[in-house]
């Protein structure tokens, strides 16, 4: 089944640096690991994971969003974080975008990132139209 790479508007380009935020295959979207990044390229809360979650899910929700969905879309998400004491404060910024029942999450706990500030990233499939829900 042929695939269209979509280069969302609604988040920092990626143009020059060898990826793509998003992919669509029929119904079904992947999203490249999102980075605590905002639409004009800054990193959002150095040192503050929390923050830096916020970031990376208002991100996955400004790319659903652009091409016809939302959070609820979210069909799997896989989750890095650089540090296990900020497990807490990554939860309480998942506990505000998500509730019970989460989606399916893979968490995983990595000794670095694309960069050295980052602390958070997260990569999600998605399902828009007929496949959705």
């Amino acid at each position: 089944m042929p695939h269209k790479i979509i280069q969302p508007t609604r988040v920092h380009s990626t143009s020059g640096v060898g990826y793509s935020h998003v992919a669509k295959v029929g119904d079904t979207v992947y999203i490249a690991g999102q980075i605590p990044r905002d639409k004009a390229g800054s990193l959002v809360g150095k040192g503050d994971i929390e923050s830096q979650t916020r970031q990376v899910y208002a991100n996955l929700r400004a790319i659903l969003v652009e091409i016809g969905g939302d959070l609820s879309n979210i069909v799997k998400m896989t989750t890095f974080l650089t540090d296990r004491d900020s497990l807490g404060g990554f939860r309480v910024a998942r506990n505000a975008v998500f509730s019970d029942p989460f989606p399916p999450n893979t968490l995983l706990f990595v000794s670095g990132l694309a960069h050295p500030d980052y602390l958070v990233e997260i990569e999600a499939i998605a399902v828009l139209g007929e496949g959705a829900g």
